[in-house]
């Protein structure tokens, strides 16, 4: 099984507003041969809290304005380093660039397809690392993001 025409259009859609608001090292996933509770999941990440929140809003506007689509479900909002949105055919995880490194969710489905986004979304790959090293701590906290592959080193 594959991830369906409506997945693949949500994911397109929400990682298009993740790189319109800055996001970092968005990558898809079609899970959908190992989950039955969703087709795929949408990762990207962000080096505050503030910038977590923005961009989950943008996603959660952009998806209702252009395909009328609402999240079922939205977790994480309080602490802001890990929000979940539900669409039932994709779950969109947008995290801290901290959690992001600690959970490596990217190890978890590296074994499923990758799913192509718009060329905004395949640009980010690597920001993390960049942000990081400008920021001054050496890019250790977000440097594993560094490989264009979608895997963290």
């Amino acid at each position: 099984m594959t991830a369906t025409d409506r997945s693949i259009e949500l994911v397109n859609a929400a990682a298009q507003a993740a790189a319109d608001r800055l996001a970092h090292d968005i990558i898809a996933y079609d899970v959908s041969d190992v989950l039955s509770i969703t087709d795929a999941f949408l990762l990207a990440s962000a080096p505050n809290d503030r910038q977590v929140k923005s961009i989950v809003d943008e996603i959660e506007e952009r998806l209702q304005k252009e395909l009328g689509a609402k999240p079922v479900r939205r977790e994480g909002d309080r602490d802001a380093r890990w929000i979940l949105l539900d669409y039932v055919d994709i779950v969109v995880h947008v995290q801290h660039s901290e959690e992001r490194v600690f959970y490596a969710l990217e190890r978890l489905w590296k074994d499923c397809p990758e799913l192509p986004l718009p060329e905004d979304a395949v640009k980010t790959r690597g920001k993390a690392a960049e942000y990081a090293q400008s920021a001054g701590d050496g890019g250790e906290r977000a440097g594993a993001f560094g490989d264009t592959d979608g895997e963290l080193s």
